[in-house]
């Protein structure tokens, strides 16, 4: 342009900070300005190069802001947006975590939706610093405490460290299933230790009841809807989720009764899962003896079968309240499963003589010993050898709702004939 001086500035802006990608940006300006009447063209141009820099540095300032400000927004995010992928110990499990510094667990910032993180000062003071006296229960991965937290009653399990796999696995089982029938997880905490916060189930579990001392024997009615109410369970997480939960450790420890004796199906920390459309796998062995199928105790086989097996197994623990295994000697080798004991009754020419003197002698003659001879042939039809003939437990649900008056819980929409494997039903019909 004629009259006019041609300025040309370059500015860089670079900055970089730790966990942050580097950004460079450049601003190029050029600028086209007349000469100024009466000044001498030095201070011209002095005055006008002041004005761009002056000009430039708000630029800056504006720039910087903006970053800054995008910066802080992503912290603010909730930190279950982000996601740690989380390999368990079989291989599978995404879990969704936040950032955050490490821990003796490794397993710090963990953030799962719908469930409350609690600080553990929270249950140390809850439990009177996990004191003898409200603890209610000892597994195999740690105790369990009761306490009231935040106005619920809960109960409280403490993990050792090395059970992070069971930890990582309950915690994600519980918080992507919700059913009326099994437990609730309230919440978790991975400070020093692992601990989940479930529900507190007022009765404890079938086998205290089964086989404990001091409990009021379960009438009949009520052994058939805890039946009922674990295969509700154990339906859910076979045939409604995806992928597909096989629970691996059914047995009568593991199915809490509240306080209406109704069941509730407990303890996921072995839960494997399989993706949609596979059939069987093959995994190292854990579970309970007793409750263990043929293909599962020697291949490692599993299959939504082998609950299927573990629940033929508790059927026989509500009618009988034995143990899966039986002591026949005194060694070990001189024992008894609950499958090969019912085996031999049914297979008698009068299956209801051998069926009597297996049933628990405390319910006197108070059940039905029709009702009985059909939970105890659901219970063959459930532990046969081969899990091809088993039945799934959506066939055992319908089984059972035939053994149980109508509830206000039944959904009487159900059409039965949705239902596969006829045989079972028709096994339960008729005799």
């Amino acid at each position: 342009m004629k009259g006019c001086y041609r300025i040309t500035i370059l500015v860089s802006i670079s900055a970089k900070r730790v966990g942050l990608c580097s950004f460079q940006e450049e601003i190029k300006m050029e600028i086209m300005f007349p000469y100024i009447l009466g000044l001498a063209k030095g201070a011209a141009v002095g005055i006008s190069i002041a004005g761009i820099f002056g000009f430039v540095l708000f630029v800056i300032c504006i720039y910087v802001r903006y970053i800054k400000k995008k910066e802080e927004g992503k912290d603010k995010l909730p930190r279950t947006s982000m996601k740690l992928s989380t390999q368990d110990g079989n291989g599978s499990g995404e879990y969704e975590t936040s950032s955050g510094t490490g821990s003796a667990t490794g397993l710090t910032g963990i953030m799962v939706a719908k469930s409350t993180e609690f600080s553990y000062q929270e249950l140390a003071k809850a439990t009177n610093n996990f004191n003898l006296d409200h603890k209610i229960g000892q597994g195999g991965f740690g105790a369990v405490y009761y306490a009231e937290l935040r106005g619920e009653k809960t109960a409280i399990k403490k993990m050792d460290v090395q059970a992070s796999t069971e930890f990582l696995c309950e915690l994600k089982v519980l918080t992507h299933v919700h059913h009326l029938n099994l437990v609730r997880l309230i919440g978790y905490c991975v400070e020093g230790s692992l601990f989940l916060v479930y529900e507190h189930i007022d009765n404890g579990n079938l086998g205290h009841y089964l086989h404990g001392i001091g409990k009021e024997p379960l009438p009949w009615s009520s052994r058939v809807q805890i039946a009922l109410d674990s295969a509700r369970g154990l339906e859910y997480i076979h045939e409604h989720t995806v992928p597909v939960y096989i629970h691996r450790d059914v047995k009568s420890a593991n199915i809490l009764i509240d306080k209406n004796l109704r069941g509730k199906v407990a303890d996921f920390g072995l839960t494997k899962l399989i993706e949609v459309g596979s059939s069987t796998l093959h995994t190292r062995l854990v579970g309970t003896f007793g409750y263990m199928p043929p293909e599962y105790a020697q291949y490692g086989d599993i299959s939504p079968k082998i609950d299927v097996y573990a629940f033929g197994v508790v059927l026989f623990e509500l009618i009988s309240a034995k143990n899966a295994v039986l002591r026949t000697g005194e060694t070990v080798a001189e024992s008894k499963g609950l499958v090969a004991l019912f085996g031999e009754a049914l297979n008698q020419i009068d299956p209801l003589e051998g069926l009597r003197k297996l049933v628990d002698p405390r319910l006197k003659e108070n059940y039905p010993i029709e009702d009985v001879l059909k939970m105890a042939e659901l219970g063959r039809a459930c532990t046969r050898d081969n899990p091809l003939l088993r039945p799934s437990m959506r066939s055992a649900v319908v089984a059972l709702m035939r053994l149980t008056p109508p509830t206000e819980d039944c959904d009487d929409d159900d059409d039965d004939t949705s239902y596969e494997n006829q045989t079972i039903i028709n096994l339960l019909s008729v005799r």
